[in-house]
């Protein structure tokens, strides 16, 4: 089994098929519509065995991904190691700090998801939690724009938000989410303590149906007409309102 290492790219049934069966890290994997093969078959049903995301999508998308015979098949080797969201909570509040976590709901550019890790980094982050569903993969590009961040923090892949939204609330930690359509200014709310902050998708933010999971509801206020920001810019402001809180 070769990787192709400008992309963490490995395609065609019988790799795909290897690197499932190693245990290796996988961010994805991509299987051509239509494909019903045995092997596809069975790359689909040992994915699902071993909780690794499957995205079915058209010949042309497999195409764009290389050009080389995928067979139908495409997986994406993860260059980090994801860790459990039940552990890393815990260990910091055993080292004596109050955990503070990024939550990302459906950010799917890589370079905007590259630069929400260094910022979360450099604010003391200690985990960005995505879902294993509808998030900004984690290659090359997201690795050099993160400037090594992704290497360095805690990422936690989670398969349902909602329930990691509640073990973090049962752990202790409050969770806000950051929308327009909050009251709430970032500036008046109390954001010290175990905190756990979300921030939604540029196309639409939250899901609904996390914004009612939340504790609270915050807005960054704005002078000018445009009525929101690029989300790795918000996540800074909100991230640094934090620090400077705890900094107080």
């Amino acid at each position: 089994m070769e990787i192709n290492e400008k992309n963490n790219l490995v395609f065609g049934v019988h790799p795909v098929l290897e690197l499932i069966r190693s245990q290796k890290e996988i961010e994805k994997v991509f299987i051509q519509a239509g494909a019903r093969s045995m092997e596809v078959t069975e790359i689909a049903n040992t994915c699902r065995k071993n909780g690794v995301p499957v995205q079915y999508v058209p010949v042309e998308k497999m195409n764009r991904l290389t050009r080389k015979n995928h067979q139908g098949v495409v997986a994406f080797v993860c260059p980090i190691e994801y860790q459990p969201l039940e552990k890393v909570i815990p260990a910091v509040f055993e080292a004596g700090r109050d955990p503070f976590v990024l939550m990302l709901d459906r950010v799917t550019d890589v370079r905007n998801f590259g630069a929400i890790a260094r910022t979360a980094y450099a604010a003391g982050v200690d985990a960005i939690v995505i879902p294993s569903k509808g998030s900004a993969l984690i290659n090359g590009d997201a690795m050099k724009t993160s400037a090594g961040a992704l290497s360095l923090i805690n990422v936690c892949r989670v398969d349902n938000m909602k329930d990691a939204i509640d073990f973090l609330q049962a752990s202790g930690l409050r969770v806000v989410g950051f929308t327009e359509k909050a009251k709430e200014s970032l500036w008046s709310s109390d954001l010290t303590g175990p905190l756990c902050v979300m921030m939604g998708s540029e196309e639409d933010g939250i899901s609904p149906a996390y914004l009612k999971r939340l504790d609270a509801h915050l807005m960054i206020p704005m002078l000018g007409d445009i009525d929101s920001l690029n989300v790795s810019v918000a996540t800074g402001v909100v991230c640094f309102e934090v620090v400077r809180q705890r900094l107080i």
